[in-house]
């Protein structure tokens, strides 16, 4: 069996599992995400090596608050720690620091900034005024799907100088800025047919997408290269793990849902 036959069949597999439970109803696109985000943690859990049941418990307490339907009380405050975490990760992605993971405690607090938190928005990403608009994140998963292929397509064709060298060798300046172009062109189309926001709303979500969506994997690699693993796990044969295939999505949602829920 050929490499590009696993891989595609891998990818229709999820594409197709995914897709089917966002559309089918809010219970089942917030299970399914639970059931992703055990899978995340536990890799993630290997390439940090920590071996602790308080991240799953903290899982089923933020997929137990986003089933109830209604605003938690404390969002904002949740909210404002998830963004100060992601930009944690980027200062130190940026920067080019080491991220720590010496002891416990660094382990279990990149656990919750990283992964946990950033799931509990990707839940409740979908929600306006406590009703759910699947359309919503499977435009999102188009506008993800038109930066990677594009950000490949341009990068492999004109890409000559490094976007991150140490952290993922083969992304490009050329094939970022295409694939943020392309995002941009794939909001404005969304933004005429969706009937969910207006033209200049999913211009600015597609920047997000495409920008924060590139960082989350950068720092995926991030993550990779220190532990010196290639992938997060065998979970998705011809592509990785499930964190690899999740990375941009998650780390965006919170960025996502600053603009849908307090700023729009």
């Amino acid at each position: 069996m050929s490499n590009l036959f696993v891989r595609s069949l891998s990818a229709l597999v999820y594409a197709f599992l995914f897709i089917s439970a966002i559309l089918f109803s809010a219970e089942t696109y917030i299970g399914l995400l639970a059931l992703f985000a055990t899978v995340c943690i536990w890799e993630f859990s290997k390439i940090t090596q920590i071996k602790s049941i308080i991240p799953y418990i903290l899982l089923v307490c933020i997929t137990y608050i986003s089933f109830q339907g209604t605003a938690f009380k404390y969002n904002d405050y949740l909210f404002g720690f998830t963004i100060v975490g992601s930009l944690i990760l980027l200062y130190l992605l940026i920067s080019s620091k080491l991220i720590k993971t010496g002891t416990l405690t660094q382990k279990l607090f990149l656990q919750v900034i990283y992964l946990i938190l950033p799931f509990y928005f990707l839940m409740n990403l979908p929600f306006i005024e406590n009703t759910y608009h699947p359309n919503i994140i499977i435009y999102i998963i188009f506008i993800i799907w038109t930066n990677d292929s594009f950000a490949f397509l341009v990068g492999k064709n004109f890409g000559k100088r490094k976007l991150f060298k140490k952290v993922s060798p083969k992304k490009t300046i050329e094939g970022f800025i295409g694939g943020l172009l392309f995002s941009i062109i794939a909001g404005f189309i969304i933004g005429q047919y969706s009937g969910i926001f207006s033209i200049l709303d999913w211009v600015i979500i597609a920047i997000i997408v495409a920008i924060l969506g590139s960082l989350g994997d950068l720092v995926e690699s991030k993550f990779k290269r220190q532990a010196n693993v290639k992938d997060s796990g065998t979970i998705m044969p011809g592509h990785g793990g499930l964190l690899d295939r999740l990375d941009s999505l998650f780390f965006l949602a919170p960025f996502v849902y600053l603009y849908i829920h307090y700023i729009m």
